[in-house]
C-alpha cells in the first residue's frame, strides 16, 4: 500500500528551473530517506540525490551538485527536487524512491519507487 507519486515534470528551456514533487503515502515518511533517480533514453538509471531522514542531510551526484536541491516537508509527506540551471543532459524520466537506510546511492537499497515524471530540457 506504500505509494509514491511524482509530479511536476515538464518541458523547460535550458537554463530554466523546474520543481518536482513526490507525494508519499502508506509509510512513516519521517523515517525514510528519500532519493531521486533519473533514466535517460537508452541509459541506465542514475542516482541524482537523496535527503536523509536523519537531520535532513543531502547528497548529490556530481553533475547536479550546485544546481539541484532536495528538500522535504515531513508534515506533508512530500519530497521536492528543485532543478535550476537545467541542461539538455538533464532530460530524463525522474523517479523518487524511499529507503530505510540513513543514506544511499544504490537503487537496491530503496524499497519503493514512483512511476516517474518526464523532464525535457530544450536547447
Amino acid at each position: 500500500q506504500v505509494q509514491l507519486v511524482e509530479s511536476g515534470g515538464d518541458l523547460v528551456q535550458a537554463g530554466g528551473s523546474l520543481r518536482l514533487s513526490c507525494a508519499a503515502s502508506g509509510l512513516t515518511f519521517s523515517r525514510y530517506t528519500m532519493g531521486w533517480f533519473r533514466r535517460a533514453p537508452g541509459k541506465q538509471r542514475e542516482f541524482v540525490g537523496y535527503i536523509s531522514y536523519r537531520d535532513g542531510n543531502t547528497d548529490y551526484e556530481a553533475s547536479v551538485l550546485g544546481r539541484f536541491t532536495i528538500s522535504r516537508d515531513n508534515a506533508k509527506n512530500t519530497v521536492f527536487l528543485q532543478m535550476n540551471s537545467v541542461k539538455p543532459d538533464d532530460t530524463a524520466v525522474y523517479y523518487c524512491a524511499a529507503s530505510k537506510f540513513a543514506g544511499s546511492r544504490l537503487t537496491w537499497e530503496y524499497d519503493t519507487w514512483g512511476q516517474g515524471t518526464q523532464v525535457t530540457v530544450s536547447s
